[in-house]
């Protein structure tokens, strides 16, 4: 029973998705043959609204992120997302079929079509919600940990099982490696094997592994129980590399090949950048007067900042914003900005809040030096620093760096070096993985995290 209840968190996504793709499809037949009529063709014109209506949703729901299942993992946040998914859905393929397609409508089956779609996605998903966190619906997972990590085990619990549950896992027992930790629960472990889904392992050399937890990884399998290790497990759930456990291993996990890129993926690359300098170009162009303008009231002192930082193999260049801050913002040295820093003026925080004030980095774009798509370009000095506490911090300098990134769209806003480390894990993830599809995905969130004022 437990085996067919059990979903990992794609599958949850999938699982979501599918229920989201019946609603959907049920309201968009109700709008062919209920709300749309008179001169309204449908042999004609139902498959196009199908079709139109499905991606609509698809685009919308991936802006709103409504699939991050850690993040929506309270009843509140699922309400809130599901309800403004469904709203902005259900107006938005309303408002295109009637551009579309010139036709009347019936105002009763109008008022159901707008009204209950965003109603019947919200209770669909909060009705999920409960199932998920439900017992049945959690993998029970036993830990196995080397000793030496015996101070980490509550976090890896954590991560492991995420907020709420969100990750689909219940940490059953957490066990050491070593010959003692085995020698105390053989009957446990042997009582428990039947009843549990997952093994996970964290340990420093599987070279070196007991026999004792070998028989036992191999029994597991051999009853088809999910085995792997802790490093994978990080790295498919977060979609980050988690720096701390790599360590000798960190070249092995990252898969630095000295090998050329794609050329599908340079051309994806220079196209859009090429593409969105001409769009950016023309929203820079406009902005450049009114910033100007407003500036000069509310913020004195020079237009643009510039200041100098580290890309490609680890090259300075010349990087331009609209300044937001004081003019002596760092006569005491430089420092991180923070969320909200007293540096930064009330017309500057508006500039920051909207995200204008980096309009300008496009010059740095179309001057070859940066990308749209990559790490974000640090400061020398901190550089430096995050270097001797991380010596695989220079890795991000194997590709030009970027305005909006795997990292921005992941996490929060980085205030100090322990939040640079914690995007490092990002960037170096997004460093091994690089493609189209991901490329496309940062562009995608980075449209949620502008409407959101998340991350950097």
């Amino acid at each position: 029973m437990n085996k067919l209840l059990t979903l990992s968190v794609v599958e949850r996504k999938l699982f979501l998705f599918t229920g989201d793709m019946v609603i959907v499809i049920f309201y968009l037949y109700l709008l062919v043959n209920r709300t749309l009529k008179g001169t309204f063709d449908s042999d004609k014109h139902s498959v196009t609204i199908f079709i139109i209506g499905i991606i609509l949703f698809s685009v919308i729901a991936y802006i709103i992120d409504i699939y991050n299942l850690e993040r929506a993992s309270k009843p509140i946040t699922i309400f809130s997302l599901s309800l403004i998914v469904g709203v902005l859905y259900s107006f938005s393929v309303f408002f295109i079929t009637i551009i579309l397609i010139n036709t009347t409508v019936s105002r009763p089956y109008l008022m159901v079509f707008l009204a209950l779609l965003p109603f019947s996605l919200t209770a669909w998903r909060l009705i999920c919600s409960n199932f998920f966190i439900s017992q049945p619906f959690l993998k029970k997972t036993i830990f196995l940990y080397e000793k030496n990590f015996e101070n980490d085990v509550i976090d890896n619990v954590s991560n492991i099982e995420g907020k709420n549950n969100s990750n689909g896992f219940n940490v059953k027992l957490s066990i050491a490696t070593n010959q003692e930790g085995f020698k105390k629960n053989p009957e446990r472990l042997k009582k428990i094997i039947d009843k549990i889904d997952t093994v996970i392992i964290r340990i420093k050399n599987y070279q070196e592994m007991p026999k004792e937890v070998e028989q036992f990884l191999t029994k597991s399998m051999y009853f088809g129980k999910e085995v792997f290790t802790y490093t994978s497990f990080y790295e498919s759930t977060y979609e980050a590399l988690p720096l701390n456990l790599l360590g000798n291993n960190f070249y092995e996990v990252l898969h630095l090949k000295n090998t050329r890129s794609h050329y599908i993926q340079k051309l994806f690359t220079k196209i859009v950048d090429f593409s969105l300098c001409f769009v950016v170009g023309i929203f820079f162009g406009l902005a450049v007067p009114f910033v100007c303008f407003f500036n000069f009231f509310f913020n004195k002192g020079p237009l643009f900042y510039i200041q100098k930082r580290i890309g490609k193999k680890g090259k300075e260049f010349r990087i331009y914003k609209f300044r937001s801050m004081v003019v002596d913002a760092e006569k005491l040295g430089a420092k991180m900005a923070t969320n909200n820093d007293a540096r930064i003026t009330p017309f500057g925080g508006v500039l920051r809040k909207f995200r204008i004030d980096e309009l300008p980095q496009i010059i740095s774009v179309i001057s070859g030096d940066m990308s749209f798509i990559g790490p974000r370009p640090e400061r020398k000095v901190f550089v430096d620093q995050l270097d001797k506490i991380n010596p695989f911090y220079s890795v991000r300098h194997v590709v030009k760096p970027g305005i909006t990134g795997w990292a921005q769209v992941k996490y929060k806003y980085g205030e100090n070096l322990d939040d640079s480390l914690r995007k490092l894990e990002y960037d170096l993830y997004y460093i091994k993985n690089r493609s189209i599809t991901l490329d496309l995905r940062i562009l995608f969130k980075t449209i949620t995290t502008i409407i959101f004022s998340r991350g950097v």
